[in-house]
């Protein structure tokens, strides 16, 4: 397959070592003719220069300070000027067909701006890591499968609600009336925030069991796991309030806060209240910020209320949220 009109953009921040598992899988791609582009988010270690060294043909957007990755993923996006553009996290192995596969599903199904596929775990091969993501009426979000052992279910191609960041392909002109990622988000639930936008614009997501890839997860920021804690509560809040009408904060209103308080309880008991309420508190702060932006979303939204309710996953008690998605 001539993939030409696909830019494949790498986000990498201190990931010499990881780029030198990614980059041969791409490499190795059934598809071909595309373009390698990697966002170097302020590394200090030697990413560049080995990047000039050992893979010359790979274009490098360099930004001197650590943005973020909310950030960086916009840039990403402002690099490409191809139709497509694949996002892809920096931890991850690619199977050689994900590209033509990824690709193919969005030439076939054209109501869709985005398309996400398999992701097994890296070390242990035989588990999901995920297979798309969803957001459920309660307002939790999680990766579909996360943790589950690999026996089939997830080998059908599906509608589904968002794609992960982390290894997913997006048409470009998508985002001229979605909107970029929101800045504010800084890191996590900004691909969920973006996806759920894109349904309200009408704009679906697909599942593509066969374009299999596998993931360290949280090989960066994993490291300072606490300092991005506060973000799970925040940004949670933040996409709700955006993204929801007024129908469905009103109809949904008692799930969604019944499992806020049982995400409270459940961070009080992981020794993590602290981090929990520091979220709250800059959710509250960026009250009039996340009005604004609600007013604009909501002008964008050409889907029924029913419609939105149909895409999220129905109400299902046994979960809190587990360790955050990395």
């Amino acid at each position: 397959m001539d993939a030409s009109d696909v830019t494949v953009a790498i986000l990498n921040y201190n990931g010499r070592e990881l780029l030198e598992g990614l980059l041969p899988t791409l490499a190795a791609q059934t598809a071909t003719a595309f373009t390698v582009t990697v966002v170097d988010n302020g590394s200090t270690d030697d990413s560049v220069p080995w990047l000039a060294s050992r893979w010359p043909q790979v274009q490098v957007v360099r930004i001197p300070e650590n943005l973020g990755v909310t950030r960086a993923l916009n840039r990403a996006v402002q690099s490409a000027r191809t139709a497509y553009v694949a996002l892809l996290n920096n931890d991850l192995e690619l199977s050689p067909g994900w590209l033509e596969a990824i690709r193919g599903a969005l030439e076939t199904h054209p109501e869709c701006g985005s398309a996400d596929g398999k992701l097994l775990n890296f070390d242990r091969r035989g588990e999901i890591d995920g297979a798309g993501d969803l957001v459920a009426r309660t307002g939790e979000c999680c990766k579909r499968g996360f943790g589950e052992p690999d026996t089939g279910q997830f080998d059908r191609p599906a509608a589904i609600l968002c794609a992960s960041g982390g290894a997913a392909l997006y048409r470009t002109e998508v985002f001229r009336r979605v909107g970029p990622f929101d800045e504010d988000f800084g890191a996590y639930y900004e691909d969920t925030d973006w996806g759920l936008r894109a349904q309200l614009c009408g704009y679906g997501c697909r599942y593509v069991p066969d374009a299999v890839a596998f993931h360290m997860g949280s090989a960066t920021t994993g490291r300072d796991r606490p300092a991005y804690a506060h973000l799970f509560s925040r940004n949670s809040l933040l996409m709700l309030g955006k993204c929801l009408p007024a129908a469905s904060l009103l109809r949904l209103g008692p799930l969604l806060v019944a499992f806020q308080l049982k995400w409270l309880v459940a961070s009080t008991r992981d020794g993590r209240l602290g981090p929990h309420l520091r979220g709250w508190g800059e959710a509250v702060r960026l009250i009039r910020v996340t009005l604004r932006k609600r007013r604009a979303v909501q002008a964008t939204r050409t889907v029924t209320v029913k419609q939105l309710h149909d895409a999220l996953t129905p109400v299902t008690w046994a979960l809190v949220p587990r360790v955050p998605r990395g």
